[in-house]
């Protein structure tokens, strides 16, 4: 039964606050590697071991939380989170060494990994069934809010802290959900005793999801399959992956129900279509950062700014879409507006240039933030439509790891793109730039004559104007580069406008999922619809 009143928005403000800091806590570190790695005597490289760490763990318990919110209870599993999130917070601000860093970081997203899934299960718990759209309006704000202020967060911290206190901020926020959490949340009211656990089914989704995490994660780095450890880690993540399907469909007390997945076809494509959603969420705050700090000469807390405007319009319209769909407006084509809004943005900002200003940045940004609310309520909406009780907590957590492997593929994918070009631009730019070429020489005799006016030697002048030369053909690269990165995320969400034909379904059907009502008994005739769409 629904909540109301006090109880039921102290429970609000307890998993969107719980969900935030969790997906906060995915960006914040990035901005501090260079501080980690000065003030602990280590590589960059190692360094980075505190980002992968908090992803590896994130990305294992994401899809177990059904399993595990059955084995110990759902608010004695969540409430147990918070506290082993907020502890690792702790821990990791008072860490003396990287490895101690990283193992407590490793612990802190494990804690993190419930605060996704199970916050959504409660919140369309604490819902009536009519009002879920607006309770996916309200839990999306999470999803869109945090990975953008977390490097704007973590910035600020840097410049005005030291770095322990990206992780102590998390302390206080932490103590308070846990408390509330163990206060207003119930017991869900369908769970079931778990008996038997299988441990050969966890070891192969943690070993398959792990290394699959660590591909993402550092395969850039290293070159891609060109280094053994990535190739090797590739075919034991296949291996894994493909070993865990297996088990789960043959086991007779399985960790995932992957039979949902055929219970649910909604669950099965919107999961499809959140991969991409976290493809392009994830992938444009790692794009356009770097291309305002990188060209633009930003800082963090400059670069937090810029994205703001964008983040601010979501988090205004995701509510408001949430109720236009509490009145029966249908799902589809608001994702296919949203994902067409979203190419445009990324569209408009594959036409920057080393004058780009963040006046420049701002109408596509805000577009950005109208598209993302169009796609993330409707696709949260439709991924759990019709399921209930435990089912439900199985498709918030399959549909959550969807969207964080999305995003870790997004980034993988866009930086690995961006090096590539980067590398061809360079050679195409060069070829053009000769000793012989009269033009050359007439730029870099101006440069060297500016130099020597000022005191430089002949041929220290002459040496630092082929400096800047080459200097001018860097950023000219990386612009190009970047700006090819922007139109490629641009395609991506242009093709994905066909793949809301398979969310197709009869009319009636249609208007019950904007409306929020569950399936009727007798209604299985629009699950077949989804089935010959999807034949077709």
């Amino acid at each position: 039964m629904a909540e109301q009143g006090f109880r039921k928005w102290i429970i609000v403000i307890t998993v969107i606050t719980a969900a935030i800091i969790e997906l906060i806590d995915v960006s914040i570190v990035n901005v501090a590697l260079t501080d980690l790695s000065g003030n602990l005597g280590a590589t960059i490289e190692d360094t980075a071991w505190v980002i992968t760490a908090y992803a590896i763990a994130n990305v294992i318990v994401i899809p177990m939380t059904s399993f595990l919110s059955s084995l110990f209870g759902r608010r004695n599993y969540y409430t147990g989170s918070i506290i082993l999130f907020t502890l690792a917070s702790f821990f990791c601000g008072h860490a003396t060494g990287l490895w101690e860093l990283v193992a407590f970081r490793f612990l802190q997203g494990a804690g993190g990994g419930a605060l996704l899934s199970t916050s959504q299960a409660i919140l369309f718990d604490t819902f009536s069934v009519e009002e879920r759209p607006l309770a996916a309006g309200i839990f999306s704000l999470g999803i869109v809010i945090g990975p953008t202020i977390g490097p704007t967060l973590g910035g600020w911290i840097i410049d005005n802290h030291s770095w322990p206190w990206i992780f102590y901020v998390n302390v206080p926020i932490g103590i308070l959900a846990a408390i509330l959490s163990y206060t207003f949340v119930k017991e869900a009211k369908d769970r079931k005793k778990v008996t038997t656990i299988d441990w050969f089914g966890i070891a192969l989704l943690a070993i398959g999801v792990a290394s699959l995490q660590y591909v993402l994660e550092r395969g850039e780095a290293k070159d891609w399959f060109s280094d053994s450890s990535i190739t090797v880690l590739a075919v034991v993540a296949g291996i894994g992956l493909i070993g865990f399907v297996w088990r789960q469909l043959t086991c007779k007390h399985p960790i995932i129900d992957l039979t949902v997945l055929t219970r649910s076809r909604m669950l099965a494509v919107s999961g499809i279509m959140t991969f991409i959603l976290g493809f392009g969420l994830f992938s444009s705050v790692f794009v356009v950062p770097v291309f305002a700090q990188t060209l633009l000469g930003y800082n963090a807390m400059q670069t937090g700014l810029l994205l703001l405007p964008g983040a601010a319009t979501a988090a205004v319209l995701l509510p408001l879409v949430g109720r236009i769909m509490q009145k029966g407006v249908r799902p589809q084509p608001m994702i296919a507006v949203g994902f067409l809004l979203t190419a445009i943005y990324s569209w408009m900002l594959a036409s920057s240039t080393l004058n780009t200003g963040a006046s420049d940045f701002l109408v596509p940004l805000v577009i950005r933030g109208v598209g993302l609310a169009l796609i993330s309520v409707p696709l949260t909406s439709l991924s759990l439509y019709g399921l209930v009780g435990r089912d439900m907590a199985q498709g918030a957590s399959l549909n959550n790891m969807m969207r964080q492997l999305g995003g870790a593929f997004g980034i993988a994918i866009v930086n690995t793109f961006v090096l590539q070009r980067m590398a061809f631009h360079r050679s195409t730019l060069i070829s053009h730039i000769t000793p012989f070429d009269p033009v050359v020489q007439q730029r870099v005799n101006a440069i060297a004559g500016g130099l020597m006016a000022r005191g430089s030697s002949m041929v220290a002048a002459k040496q630092q104007a082929y400096a800047a030369i080459n200097g001018a053909v860097v950023r000219q690269t990386m612009l190009l580069s970047y700006n090819d990165a922007f139109l490629l995320v641009s395609i991506f969400f242009v093709a994905c406008v066909p793949l809301v034909f398979l969310l197709r379904r009869k009319k009636q059907a249609a208007a019950a999922i904007a409306a929020g009502a569950p399936p009727k008994p007798n209604a299985a005739d629009a699950d077949a619809d989804v089935e010959a769409v999807a034949a077709h």
